[in-house]
């Protein structure tokens, strides 16, 4: 394998890794994304007030 090769097939070797590692950077930012939304939308469906009182008629 002559030096030309052997620099070429480095460089797509070290592309391919920054390519993969940016690819795990977005899915972790958007699985951080959708736990924050998860977490906002828990916060918002909480009513206090529903069940504190029961009205009954007899």
């Amino acid at each position: 394998m002559n030096i030309s090769t052997l620099s070429t097939v480095m460089k797509q070797n070290s592309l391919s890794q920054a390519v993969g590692i940016q690819l795990l950077k977005m899915s972790n930012d958007q699985a951080t994304q959708q736990g924050q939304d998860l977490a906002k939308m828990m916060a918002q469906s909480v009513q206090p007030h529903v069940g504190g009182n029961l009205d009954i008629k007899i």
